[in-house]
């Protein structure tokens, strides 16, 4: 059985940074590309990051872009989202995907996804 378990999320200012943290069991770690997405109350999903198994290729959304950074451990099964400069437009609930294929905003059909984590950033 497949689990992705979310941690790390809060309540900051905006500035503030965060890291979340997400672990995986029940996969091949190594093989699967790993990815945050986040949902904001009343909007659809969002593609933030994503990061191949190798750790060569990284992929973030524009507004995330010089202020996260995705990174994985594939010893220890963890995905990072380290987030720096935290802006109120980054409150959502944020969400770690596993696909053995590519992760965007248009590709994540039979991706695993975590539960979810809440990030607030009060302005």
């Amino acid at each position: 059985q497949v689990q992705l378990v979310e941690s790390g999320g809060g309540l900051v200012q905006a500035g503030d940074s965060l890291r979340l943290s997400c672990a995986a069991s029940g996969l091949t770690f190594f093989i699967y590309t790993l990815g945050w997405f986040r949902q904001a109350p009343g909007k659809e999903r969002e593609f933030v990051a994503a990061i191949s198994w190798s750790s060569g290729t990284t992929d973030y959304t524009g507004s995330v872009k010089g202020r996260f950074t995705i990174s994985r451990d594939n010893a220890k099964n963890t995905v990072d989202l380290q987030m720096n400069s935290l802006k109120p437009d980054d409150t959502a609930v944020y969400y770690c995907a596993a696909r053995k294929l590519t992760l965007s905003q248009n590709s994540y059909e039979n991706a695993y996804w975590g539960q979810g984590t809440q990030v607030t950033v009060s302005s």
